[in-house]
């Protein structure tokens, strides 16, 4: 039976803190869960290190190890919290390789959730950090993918910015591109929304609407199928999905694309508008029956202006 997301990251994270003398850094890791499974049980002599709940002094603490050469695993719970930790190491980590020659390799686990609860600790944010040089963003949904992020990290010198989901923890499968002659359409999904791409896609093959997908992993370089430009060149439309807010990452992917294609793209994600605690005035990226809406609505639009 494959191993599940959470399994692979807890034994990439074990071997990096028994086998290669690195530092897993955060708040409350060793507590009820050890952040949704993903830890081993392993204490300060190993290289499990809790930190204050002073978010500003942790980003700060872990900066301090990557200099020394220990690699560490800064773990952020709630990724609205790096609004408090991401300051030294976009200010620091990030510019310490260009500026000065001395690399600053650091493995920021950024993990995202939805479900009420809150304006603060809600969905993903690497969008903070995509505007700023020095850093590679990946956002692995699969076991293959964070094995290979991982090993990417150890074999360079870089601060990885590692955005996670919880609700990727379960995953046992790999995600593969969609790939069809002639699409109506060209879907770029990124995080969670990886998987409602996929089961949008069959909603709409029932209409049929044929869609391609191409999985965003590596937002930061981006990385895509070789088929993606081609693919999507022959489309003539595209559609960028995220779960962090509209006027971020799925933007300037969107653009980058289009001027690359000369096809028209759009960015869907977050509502422009604040979380609250209740479901009511929740705030969750969009599911397949909201991609499924959106393509038929963007698909109309072109058939009107035609």
């Amino acid at each position: 039976m494959s191993k599940s997301l959470r399994e692979i990251i807890k034994i990439v994270t074990r071997q990096h803190l028994v086998e290669r003398n690195g530092l897993a850094m955060g708040q409350c890791l060793t507590a009820v869960g050890w952040v949704g499974g993903t830890l081993p049980e392993l204490y300060e002599e190993n290289g499990m290190v809790e930190v204050s709940m002073a978010d500003v002094a942790g980003g700060g603490f872990a900066v301090g190890a990557a200099l020394a050469g220990r690699r560490p695993m800064y773990i952020i719970r709630y990724q609205g919290f790096n609004w408090f930790n991401a300051p030294i190491i976009i200010n620091y980590a990030c510019k310490s390789k260009e500026i000065w020659g001395i690399p600053c390799p650091m493995f920021i686990r950024s993990i995202a959730m939805e479900g009420a609860i809150g304006p603060v600790a809600g969905s993903s944010h690497h969008s903070l950090y995509y505007r700023m040089p020095g850093i590679t963003i990946r956002s692995p949904m699969t076991p293959k993918e964070y094995v290979k992020c991982y090993e990417d990290f150890m074999t360079n010198d870089e601060v990885f910015y590692v955005s996670e989901h919880r609700g990727a923890y379960p995953n046992s499968e790999e995600l593969c591109d969609v790939v069809c002659e002639k699409p109506d359409i060209c879907l770029f999904p990124i995080s969670i929304t990886r998987f409602a791409a996929m089961e949008a896609v069959e909603l709409l093959q029932k209409k049929g609407i044929k869609a391609a997908v191409y999985h965003i992993e590596s937002i930061k370089p981006i990385v895509l199928n070789e088929h993606a430009k081609p693919s999507l060149k022959e489309a003539g439309l595209g559609l960028v999905l995220d779960d962090d807010y509209r006027d971020g990452v799925g933007k300037c992917i969107a653009l980058d694309l289009s001027n690359d294609t000369g096809a028209k793209l759009e960015a869907f994600g977050l509502d422009d508008r604040t979380a609250g605690f209740d479901k009511k005035v929740d705030n969750l990226p969009p599911d397949k029956y909201a991609i499924e809406k959106k393509v038929i609505e963007i698909l109309e639009r072109k058939n009107n202006e035609s």
